[in-house]
């Protein structure tokens, strides 16, 4: 298409397309009056937002003085509620049988329970924070590992993320997981439940799947895949959500880079995972668990 197309085109394109819509919005609404969608962008921005009066020296406004701190961190409080409620009560209108009421309380009550467990994550992170700095001999300050370091920006999300799921509002949570994802290459789930002092390095490719569990003190490199081995189907053939189906790693675990545990398997504590291992079975507390050491045959390979 071009700009000389004529209008006709355009006409009949844009029609087909709405029928198409229509066809999509029946399959999804069958006799019900189309809802509206959750907006992206908006989620994103409370996102950017949480982010922001959790840390406000880092990732507040420009120029914010510590005098003006308290003030603003109370003034992003009351628009972050606001904000989140509305797309909160959006995500509970698509079900089915919802009310406007009822959706609507529903959305306020979690927007309070996000705002309450804010103390919590941010205490928490600090332990992540302070164990990627105790991990990585590249960190020169604590400031340059908030500002810098990509799995501290995905588990800090990760963290507000979780806490929508755990209440219900998992379309939500899933948005601003995606956008965490989009932002720092890594992958996690917000059903995951992740313990304090989690570190992840340099992060690109890592995957943490929906019913993970991670206790405190655990470190994760790049591509460390954390994931299902099968899906469980029902009589119909379809699947069975909302299963355990991956590793439970307990504390002070390492798994380095390109590994993969999948399954309900249990990393047990201080266990150690070499790059490159495929684990799909528990290890008992202590292990380490390397892949075979390649031999070279120095006599064909003519050295």
């Amino acid at each position: 298409m071009t700009d000389q197309t004529p209008l006709s085109d355009i006409s009949a394109i844009t029609e087909q397309l709405r029928l198409i819509r229509l066809v999509s919005q029946q399959r999804r609404y069958p006799g019900r009056v189309l809802p509206q969608l959750p907006s992206r962008a908006e989620i994103a921005q409370i996102q950017i937002d949480t982010v922001g009066l959790l840390y406000p020296r880092h990732f507040g406004p420009a120029g914010l003085t510590a005098e003006a701190t308290d003030a603003h961190v109370a003034r992003m409080l009351i628009s972050v509620r606001s904000r989140l409620a509305v797309q909160l009560r959006l995500e509970f209108m698509l079900a089915e049988g919802s009310d406007s009421e009822g959706a609507a309380a529903r959305a306020h009550a979690i927007a309070d329970a996000y705002l309450s467990a804010l103390v919590r994550v941010r205490d928490v992170h600090d332990t992540d924070i302070s164990a990627a700095f105790a991990g990585d001999p590249s960190a020169k300050s604590l400031d340059e590992v908030v500002f810098c370091f990509p799995g501290l920006a995905a588990i800090l999300r990760h963290r507000l993320a979780h806490e929508l799921h755990r209440h219900g509002a998992t379309m939500t949570a899933r948005i601003m997981a995606e956008l965490s994802h989009s932002l720092t290459g890594i992958d996690i789930h917000p059903g995951a439940k992740i313990g304090p002092a989690f570190f992840v390095d340099h992060g690109t490719g890592v995957v943490i799947g929906e019913t993970t569990v991670i206790g405190r003190n655990v470190r994760l490199y790049q591509h460390v895949t954390l994931g299902a081995k099968r899906f469980e189907v029902d009589e119909t053939g379809a699947l069975v959500k909302g299963q355990p189906r991956h590793p439970v790693l307990e504390d002070d675990v390492v798994i380095y880079a390109g590994a993969t545990v999948l399954g309900r398997v249990t990393v047990g504590r201080g266990s150690s995972i070499g790059g490159g291992v495929w684990l799909t079975h528990s290890v008992a507390p202590g292990s380490t668990v390397t892949q075979a050491k390649p031999l070279l045959d120095v006599a064909q390979s003519g050295l």
